[in-house]
């Protein structure tokens, strides 16, 4: 047997390349069924980040549905979803250029207007075949443009107005009117008819709230002109979620709520009689749902039968449920361990799937013939398994004498023996949201780092989503606290086990996980190294200038604003940045609308006065995320550099180093 060469951590040479991880970061989103045809969304980075409608078919395969031209994406609530539906073998999509929603006829390449110009966004889409409309959450940015300045004595500038709206697919397109069902309410989502079209239900929330602290269900007859009568509240309390209503054949309305501390199904029988309440459904110490952070997400459907198909989110992963109308709930097996946005068509179930060791991908499940079939991976690449780390679930102690949870990574390559003596350097990831959560799928930017001799841990901190309602509820008021005492605990756990360097630790996070980040390194002296992906750095900023669907998100999280003003300012990092005593890379798009330039251009001001090492990467074109392959490229690239020069090893790869300031 040959002897493997002995290598420090970190200088392993890896299979596992960027360009891979690159190729691997396409957007396999939202499937759809229709005709037995199976439609999703693919955002492309080689594409500048378009978002492609593909459909596919058993006569044709794999097709762009898509005319070249357009861009299958929304910017409701900045964030997105549910851009596009079909029905009948036509598409409908929001178009991201111009904001307005287009028709394409099956078969054509050509897409025409729908809805009239102006300020507007639309998403979850929706055709609600039995009034021959298209069902829609429309945002109005009318009042915004109007508006010369913030009303006297407000903190915050004019908002958008959001309203639950119908266009007409019969008339002319010149004289197609939007129809406005519902409005008044601070959002509004996930419109859904009832089979016979005699009802609607959706969902609104209103400031302070998010959709997971307290949202509501509504429900209203349809009238013959498609006007609304009798809207009444079924479902939803102070502090109840609801999510994602469905109706059964049977005309029973199910949805989603964490009224007993977990999300778990329940059905509601309509026309309600006095005294009927709903019905828990598969009641269970798991999540049946998730932070509705997007339009169009879904984590269950309903089959021909009443069968309700569901993933159970526990432990770290996903599993499905099969629930029949009457009878036990039965778990059905498959491969994947990350399971979601699931739509079912007769007996067909279509899904995003994942496993430790497989990419993201379409599937498509026959559930008569327990056939599984893969219609798009989000790259092609053949990864040895050899090379692949695979998470462990571990829960470790935290503050307050509680227990938090992460997904750990250990170093993994055949081709290498590390130093006996040596332990290798950490990352602790800090995932964004906050009420995320940890990914147990395989992620190729994890591997890069393990295959060439980091240890990594995801954290599940409090605050994130899967673990109930308790769980989330322990960053009310604490965002900045536990969320990095979670992260420095969990490191600390790893070093104290022997596992990681304890002197060659770095955190890193995007977004709200950027803030936890900074957080971590200017608030305490436990990493030597982070990098700061568009992360918060300034907590008043945020709460004054953030688009609205967050715009009172804070509120929750550190207190109201600006009554509590001083603690804003004692919880952003921005203000202490002297106290950092590390290196910290920082990475920005140049159009983000959630986390402004600005914050992340005095951080840096604040690194060189300091005379820190650090570097900065500001990339035009990009917003909150990165979404072009130069730029994913770039910044992998460059983020490894930056660890290999502060802990002072020689990466193998030939890149480009990051200058340091």
């Amino acid at each position: 047997m040959t002897k493997r060469p002995t290598r420090p951590y970190g200088t392993w040479p890896s299979p596992i390349s960027i360009e891979m991880a690159v190729a691997g970061s396409v957007a396999l989103r939202e499937p759809r069924l229709d005709r037995g045809d199976v439609y999703w969304t693919e955002g492309r980075p080689e594409e500048r980040g378009r978002q492609v409608v593909v459909r596919w078919s058993e006569a044709d395969g794999r097709r762009d549905a898509l005319a070249p031209d357009f861009n299958a994406r929304t910017m409701a609530h900045e964030y997105g979803g549910g851009a596009y539906a079909v029905s009948d073998g036509w598409l409908y999509f929001s178009n991201l250029a111009d904001g307005r929603i287009y028709r394409q006829r099956p078969g054509e390449s050509e897409a025409k207007p729908i809805t009239p110009e102006g300020p507007y966004r639309y998403a979850d889409l929706l055709v609600d075949e039995h009034h021959g409309r298209l069902l829609a959450v429309r945002e109005d940015h009318t009042p915004v443009q109007e508006a010369a300045q913030p009303a006297a004595g407000s903190t915050r500038g004019p908002e958008p107005e959001n309203s639950l709206v119908a266009i007409s697919l019969s008339e002319p397109a010149a004289e197609r009117p939007v129809q406005v069902l519902a409005a008044g309410r601070d959002f509004y989502s996930s419109p859904r008819p009832s089979p016979d079209g005699s009802h609607l239900a959706w969902l609104s929330w209103s400031h302070p709230n998010m959709p997971w602290d307290a949202s509501e269900l509504w429900l209203a007859g349809v009238e013959d002109d498609g006007s609304l009568a009798d809207a009444r509240r079924v479902a939803g309390e102070a502090d109840e979620s609801i999510v994602q209503p469905e109706w059964a054949p049977d005309g029973r309305l199910v949805y989603v709520s964490d009224r007993s501390g977990w999300w778990n199904l329940y059905a509601l029988a309509v026309p309600q009689r006095d005294g009927d309440a709903a019905q828990p459904l598969a009641p269970m110490e798991a999540e049946f749902a998730a932070p509705q952070w997007v339009f169009g997400m879904t984590w269950y459907d309903v089959a021909d039968d009443g069968t309700i198909v569901a993933v159970a989110h526990r432990a770290g992963r996903d599993e499905l449920w099969m629930v029949p109308p009457k009878g036990q709930p039965e778990r059905v097996q498959v491969p994947d361990e990350q399971i979601w946005s699931l739509r079912v068509e007769g007996r067909r179930l279509a899904y995003l799937g994942a496993s430790a060791v497989s990419p993201n991908e379409v599937v498509l499940l026959d559930l008569d013939a327990d056939q599984r079939r893969s219609l798009r991976r989000a790259y092609d690449l053949e990864v040895p398994p050899e090379y692949i780390s695979r998470p462990q679930q571990i829960t470790f102690p935290t503050s307050g004498g509680k227990t938090a949870h992460a997904l750990y990574y250990a170093p993994v390559n055949p081709d290498v023996e590390p130093p006996p003596t040596e332990r290798p350097p950490l990352v602790v990831m800090s995932h964004g949201g906050p009420t995320s959560s940890a990914w147990s799928g395989l992620s190729l930017a994890t591997q890069v780092f393990t295959s060439r001799g980091f240890a990594v841990v995801d954290v599940d901190y409090g605050g994130s989503s899967g673990y109930g309602r308790e769980y989330m509820r322990r960053l009310d008021g604490q965002w900045g606290v536990v969320d990095v005492e979670d992260c420095i605990n969990a490191a600390r756990h790893l070093a104290d086990s022997g596992e990681v360097d304890g002197q060659r630790m770095a955190i890193r996070g995007g977004s709200a996980g950027g803030f936890t980040t900074l957080c971590g390194l200017i608030f305490h002296d436990v990493f030597a190294a982070g990098a700061s992906h568009f992360g918060v750095g300034d907590l008043e900023a945020l709460a004054r200038d953030t688009h609205k669907f967050e715009s009172r998100y804070l509120d929750r999280l550190v207190a109201p604003y600006p009554e509590q003003l001083e603690l804003y300012r004692q919880r952003s990092p921005i203000h202490f940045a002297k106290q950092c005593g590390c290196p910290v890379i920082v990475f920005q798009g140049l159009d983000d609308k959630v986390v402004p330039v600005a914050q992340a251009e005095e951080l840096v001001d604040a690194l060189r006065r300091n005379n820190l090492p650090h570097a900065y990467l500001a990339f035009e074109g990009e917003g909150h995320g990165f979404r072009r392959a130069e730029n994913i490229r770039r910044a992998l690239e460059a983020e490894l550099s930056f660890y290999a020069q502060i802990f002072g090893f020689e990466l193998a790869d030939d890149i480009e180093p990051v200058p340091l300031s």
